[in-house]
């Protein structure tokens, strides 16, 4: 997967994760791929609200150990 930006928010609780996701999905372009890795088990229910939320597209959602990571496309 071609993702153009990732941002590690380790360590961080909700809603920190979303919001520092909000700021660089707004500093991409459409189409653009964002991956963050999160520490925060909630972060899996919150990213699938926020991208029904914003209209952004959840492509894809894993585990990894205690991380949890998420690849947005920019609308």
């Amino acid at each position: 997967m071609d993702v153009q930006r990732e941002i590690d928010t380790r360590g961080l609780n909700c809603p920190l994760p979303i919001l520092k996701a909000k700021k660089a999905l707004a500093e991409m372009q459409s189409g653009e791929l964002l991956r963050v890795v999160a520490t925060d088990p909630g972060s899996m229910r919150d990213f699938q609200a926020f991208a029904r939320q914003t209209g952004n597209e959840l492509v894809q959602q894993e585990t990894a150990g205690a991380e949890f990571i998420h690849v947005l496309r920019r609308r």
